[in-house]
């Protein structure tokens, strides 16, 4: 029914928009993905997932106030995806990232290199002008 869709939305929204949120929702939809998967199918389903999860973060909620909030709020979660230690949850959590990335930057290429881009890029900044 449209109220608990719309409903979902409202609380996936906000959830997102928390500290810690990102990974949260990342965690609870790639949830048993990719372990003892069986080859090619498990690896098609686990892509899928994640791109999925990219869609939706890279998505605006009707709730957020602005654009630009919702990419100041989420952008910095997305990026601490990158640094995740766990071998199979980093790389469901890098692919998830960078599909994101990819969607943002393509979708709002102003704010994308704002919030995500020139954030990334830093070290290696500071690192060739000294």
């Amino acid at each position: 029914p449209a109220w608990l869709r719309r409903l979902c939305g409202q609380l996936l929204s906000e959830r997102l928009m928390r500290p810690g949120g990102v990974q949260a929702v990342v965690r609870g939809v790639m949830e048993g993905t990719g372990a003892g998967g069986a080859g090619a199918e498990a690896a098609a389903v686990d892509w899928r997932k994640c791109d999925a999860v990219a869609k939706i973060l890279a998505s605006c909620p009707q709730q957020c106030l602005s654009l630009e909030d919702y990419y100041r709020l989420v952008c910095p979660q997305i990026l601490d995806l990158l640094h995740i230690q766990d071998k199979l949850t980093a790389r469901q959590f890098q692919r998830v990232a960078t599909t994101t990335l990819l969607t943002m930057a393509k979708e709002h290429p102003q704010l994308a290199e704002k919030h995500l881009l020139q954030p990334l890029v830093a070290p290696l900044l500071r690192c060739s002008e000294t």
